[in-house]
């Protein structure tokens, strides 16, 4: 029995929801591809003390990320390989019409493998393509319908590019849940932040790309920094698109920055 602890300076079991409790200095505790256990690092390392332990630093940890355009980016887009040398990202279109199955397959591996390093652990089809689908299959990726005209859209690879992470974010960690999760590096929360609850009513007063001003429930505003490059804005929490330090899928490390 093998048990792995991943430890974040913040978890956040569900951005959907601001009520619901984060985690400062938290941890998930994964066993056989579930998640057996989430609080405080302190707590579960104790309760645990055989358990290999991933410490991801400063990083914050949440569920995974949701795409809704795998339709276009894996049976339209083409992925290049590196070798080609003109660049990874994918070039919309490229594949329409194609009857190429070997290309499509190489590059939907290739795109489906970018992904997963955008923190993205499930993916809205359809995919038509015999290649395609089984490329996603072996991915482990969770695969889900396509939000009405999502389908048809040419959309990015990391969904936070477009989504604020309470969009982006795919379900809860929960205990007995699969153990489907991301980390990522750079996000600003207030140096107190430690429950969502504890800023029920956030008012931010800002577009992305400015300064945040945040109300707490008990009036004393809270300024948020910004994330150069454009981020997505949850609440009280700024994640940077293309920070994602390592993904998670059943409880397997499927995807680490070097």
């Amino acid at each position: 029995m093998v048990l792995t602890l991943h430890r974040a300076a913040l978890v956040l079991p569900d951005p959907a929801d601001p009520t619901a409790p984060s985690v400062a200095d938290g941890a998930v505790l994964v066993q056989d591809g579930r998640i057996a256990a989430l609080g405080p690092r302190e707590e579960l390392a104790a309760a645990h003390p055989g358990a290999r332990l991933r410490d991801w630093g400063t990083a914050l940890l949440t569920p995974g990320l949701r795409n809704p355009y795998g339709h276009r980016l894996l049976e339209h887009a083409y992925h290049p390989d590196p070798r080609e040398g003109v660049g990874d990202a994918p070039l919309p279109g490229a594949l329409s019409g194609s009857t190429d199955e070997t290309r499509c397959g190489a590059s939907a591996r290739r795109g489906l493998q970018r992904m997963l390093g955008c923190g993205v652990t499930a993916l809205a089809g359809p995919f038509d393509r015999a290649s395609v689908r089984t490329a996603v299959t072996r991915s482990g990726l969770t695969t889900l319908a396509a939000p009405p005209g999502a389908a048809e859209v040419e959309g990015p690879l990391d969904p936070l590019a477009v989504l604020p992470l309470a969009e982006a974010a795919y379900g809860r960690l929960a205990v007995g849940g699969r153990a489907d999760f991301a980390v990522f590096a750079e996000y600003v929360a207030p140096a107190d932040f430690a429950d969502f609850a504890d800023f029920a009513a956030p008012a931010i007063d800002a577009a992305v790309g400015e300064a945040a001003v945040v109300e707490p429930a008990e009036g004393e505003a809270v300024v948020v920094e910004p994330v150069a490059g454009g981020a997505a804005v949850v609440g009280t929490v700024v994640v940077r698109p293309g920070s994602c330090l390592a993904t998670v899928l059943a409880g397997r490390l499927v995807y680490r920055r070097r």
